[in-house]
């Protein structure tokens, strides 16, 4: 089997990743994340999949890469991830009562014969009515502020939803993993 490389320094990807039994690697890839003018979501997380991959490729020219990338969408903005405390307070007053879709890409890049593997997999959110105070409790006790949406779907942040809508829960943790599972076969690897 070629050696199998996770393009990420995230450690919610590395964890999941790791459900699926298989030995890999991990190399963060050092690429500019910035949107470009006019860039969708769909077309942003796409490309960024794509550019971390072919990144990492360089150093593991025969390897399988796996990237991807994440963004929120509420009413049509996107929302980053917040990095304080005032910032994940506003974005869960807007989201209270709401519907946020999640935009998860996912690439595999086979790095001997170039095969790029790309996809997106929507994830709705919907979020239930919050009050100031559940909003302060939550951020107190979990410190969401490097996440996507201002929450940990697979912590306490589940207490914030009235329904989740997708084909695989991993996607809103930020891989997913039954299409990655479908791509990996592609490329000779069945899981289990």
């Amino acid at each position: 089997m070629k050696p199998l490389v996770l393009g990420s320094s995230s450690p919610f990807r590395k964890q999941l990743l790791a459900k699926l039994g298989l030995d890999f690697s991990c190399n963060s890839p050092q690429i500019d994340e910035s949107p470009l003018t006019g860039e969708h979501a769909e077309q942003l997380v796409a490309r960024l999949a794509e550019a971390k991959a072919r990144a990492v490729a360089v150093k593991h020219p025969d390897a399988l890469i796996i990237a991807s990338d994440q963004v929120a969408v509420l009413n049509g903005r996107i929302l980053g991830k917040p990095g304080n405390h005032q910032n994940a307070h506003a974005q869960l007053s807007a989201a209270a009562g709401n519907t946020v879709t999640f935009y998860t890409s996912l690439a595999l890049l086979n790095a001997s014969n170039n095969h790029l593997q790309l996809e997106v997999v929507p994830f709705k959110v919907h979020f239930r009515p919050l009050t100031a105070d559940e909003i302060e409790s939550y951020l107190h006790k979990e410190q969401p502020y490097q996440c996507a949406g201002s929450f940990k779907s697979e912590g306490l942040g589940i207490a914030l939803f009235n329904k989740l809508e997708g084909d695989d829960p991993n996607t809103l943790i930020g891989l997913p993993l039954i299409r990655l599972i479908r791509m990996l076969k592609n490329e000779g690897i069945s899981i289990p």
